[in-house]
């Protein structure tokens, strides 16, 4: 597998309309947040914690665009009030791009991060609410396939991204 250059990546989803991105910072993806620090066409706020991006780019809505976030899939907790008081009862859409951290589980990343590598999937599902697991080969027909979902039904969406696939 060939990964997805960050620069290729942004490029993408500012073609899609993603110009807005909050997060927290994951050396995981340190080239991606690199790439879209340095992108003078996508306004990025850092936030403090997840529920804060996840507000910020909440925002970006009401000016009749999608905003999104990044985050690590550890912070998919500090999300869920939010996600299931907010953005999932007044149909809100935010695309939020997750590192997988725990992925495969054992020995694949540090202890901390087996259990919510596990889970992260789940827990999205048991919310409702899309997501894919990106892959380098076939990213721009799965992230169509997720923006097309959240416009349609008006919801957030995730892209779950494991090591390697974008940097």
């Amino acid at each position: 597998m060939t990964p997805i250059k960050p620069y290729t990546f942004w490029g993408f989803l500012k073609s899609r309309g993603v110009h807005f991105v909050s997060g927290v910072p994951d050396s995981t993806f340190k080239q991606t947040y690199d790439s879209l620090i340095t992108d003078d066409d996508i306004t990025f706020v850092p936030a403090v914690r997840e529920d804060v991006a996840l507000g910020l780019a909440s925002a970006a809505y009401f000016n009749d665009r999608l905003g999104a976030i990044i985050i690590q899939n550890s912070g998919i907790g500090n999300v869920v009030n939010p996600l299931t008081s907010f953005n999932l009862i007044y149909r809100i859409p935010v695309l939020m791009i997750i590192g997988w951290r725990g992925y495969g589980g054992p020995p694949n990343d540090a202890p901390e991060h087996w259990i919510m590598g596990d889970k992260s999937p789940s827990i999205l599902k048991t919310l409702d609410i899309p997501f894919e697991s990106l892959e380098a080969d076939g990213f721009k027909e799965s992230i169509d396939g997720l923006l097309t979902t959240m416009t349609e039904k008006s919801l957030p969406g995730a892209l779950l991204i494991r090591s390697g696939v974008v940097q």
